[in-house]
């Protein structure tokens, strides 16, 4: 049987996104993913090694670049690209376009461009983890179009489009399921606890 499974091949056609750590219980690291966590609202590790794992090929991809030459046409371009990339997702500021400064970025910077971040810092939820809920139940809408995952990455230019959809009762919408029954049942427009 055991023969029979390393014939078989497996064909995955979806990279990973995420890594083990290497030391699984190191003190130091547990900790500061566990504040990672708490800081941020996020569900599991696994959201924490994520954004470490895509850090991780940026900066990468940045050291590489800056191993060729100035004028090479593959750091001119890729250079250039990675750049325009990063200053769109809002990571870099427009006076901070050199790869130097792709090195430096960090976990939390990522972690400030999350939709369930943004959500929570202008003021929508009243905290984090109800940001995520908001966000998750399809409350929340960047331009016209709803968005239901946490960590979608938010550009510099869908910034001050996000805000309540138009069908959700929170953004003028028809009311929730407890409001409706409350008022069918001659409670008046009293605040429920949604």
């Amino acid at each position: 049987s055991l023969k029979w499974k390393k014939m078989v091949k497996s064909y995955r056609s979806h990279a990973k996104v995420a890594g083990n750590p290497k030391r699984p219980f190191e003190k130091e690291r547990l900790d500061g993913e566990m504040k990672l966590i708490g800081e941020y609202g996020l569900k599991n590790k696994r959201e924490c090694w994520r954004v470490m794992f895509a850090l991780s090929k940026i900066r990468s991809a940045a050291r590489h670049l800056l191993t060729l030459e100035e004028k090479d046409p593959k750091r001119v371009f890729q250079g250039a690209a990675l750049l325009r990339r990063m200053a769109r997702l809002g990571l870099l500021s427009e006076n901070e376009m050199k790869l130097d400064y792709v090195l430096g970025l960090t976990v939390a910077k990522i972690m400030e461009r999350r939709l369930q971040t943004k959500v929570f810092k202008l003021g929508l939820a009243k905290s984090i983890h109800h940001a995520r809920v908001l966000v998750r139940q399809g409350h929340i809408r960047v331009g016209k179009q709803i968005v239901n995952v946490p960590s979608f990455l938010v550009r510099v230019e869908s910034e001050k489009h996000i805000d309540f959809a138009l069908n959700s009762p929170l953004g003028g919408g028809r009311p929730g399921r407890v409001r409706r029954k409350r008022l069918n049942a001659g409670g008046g427009d009293e605040e429920d606890g949604e």
